[in-house]
């Protein structure tokens, strides 16, 4: 795996290093060590798929509270998605700045996002589907989110979006607080 850090510190591009021959490739898309070694929290717990019909679709800004902070790893497995991630550690040098990049199922490329950022992103192609490796367990009381066209961000999506569910369209403009 190649690891390159993104201007959000702590987040990173994990790109495969594909071993390829006339049957194909191989590459391996996780190793505990390797995460351990860059820095990363190598624990996953959980994993979950994200499937969405149209594209222009917006899930997101989401993110877990203390004290069950979620550390990802996203990947889109079929079709094309524009990945959103925020810093919304307090103490940062990147405090509410966000990043963006096209993920799709063609790279095999995906983003690491660490504890204390809010994630989301928008379909690109109609019928994508979304990987992520969770490190740690949905826990629904700590479950939380900024709003995905909130001011304080001003993130530029691509597209018009189509669809968003009603809980991402109401979440509240964003308080600074010291929520990590």
């Amino acid at each position: 795996m190649l690891f390159q850090e993104i201007p959000l510190k702590g987040a990173y591009i994990v790109d495969l290093d594909f071993k390829k021959d006339e049957r194909g490739f191989f590459a391996r898309s996780y190793c505990w060590d390797e995460f351990e070694q860059n820095g990363l929290n190598p624990c996953i717990v959980q994993c979950n798929i994200s499937f969405n019909l149209k594209k222009g679709t917006v899930r997101g800004m989401h993110f877990q509270r203390k004290p069950k902070p979620e550390p990802k790893l996203v990947r889109c497995d079929q079709g094309s998605i524009y990945d959103v991630i925020i810093d919304l550690r307090y103490n940062s040098p990147t405090y509410c700045q966000w990043f963006g990049m096209e993920l799709d199922s063609r790279s095999y490329r995906s983003i690491y996002i660490p504890d204390g950022f809010a994630h989301g992103f928008q379909t690109l192609e109609d019928n994508s589907q979304v990987f992520y490796q969770m490190g740690e367990r949905y826990a629904p009381e700590y479950a939380s989110g900024v709003r995905w066209n909130d001011n304080a961000f001003s993130i530029v999506w691509p597209l018009p979006v189509t669809c968003i569910s009603s809980k991402d369209n109401s979440y509240p403009n964003f308080i600074p607080e010291n929520l990590y």
